[in-house]
């Protein structure tokens, strides 16, 4: 039986998810990576996710549209907001949501596994 925690990784910079996707499954995570909001809702249709590492400005539907829909559909995933645009405003209103933790990119790869 397989216990590594289920991380979907969901941002539109390609090289951020390439690098922190493989950083993670290093380190013992099982990451699935989108590249954009309706991505990772249609892989949370299909899977749940034990954590949601969430951009929260992409193009499309934007991070807080999928943070609502994650709630939605696996009430129990905890998100940690990524974000290379970081305020106390975005870090106030995703903790609201009820966002588990919130961090500024770039980030480095032991405090994203610490949280």
């Amino acid at each position: 039986m397989n216990l590594a925690i289920s991380v979907l990784l969901v941002d539109d910079e390609e090289t951020l998810r390439t690098v922190l996707g493989k950083e993670l499954e290093a380190t013992g995570f099982r990451v699935t990576t989108c590249a954009n909001g309706e991505e990772a809702c249609l892989a949370l249709e299909k899977e749940k996710f034990d954590v949601v590492l969430l951009d929260l400005k992409m193009p499309g539907m934007d991070g807080i549209e999928v943070f609502k829909h994650i709630k939605q559909v696996s009430p129990l995933s905890e998100v940690i907001i990524l974000t290379g645009h970081g305020t106390i405003e975005n870090a106030i209103n995703s903790m609201k949501l009820g966002a588990y933790d919130y961090l500024t990119k770039p980030c480095n790869i032991n405090e994203v596994e610490t949280t």
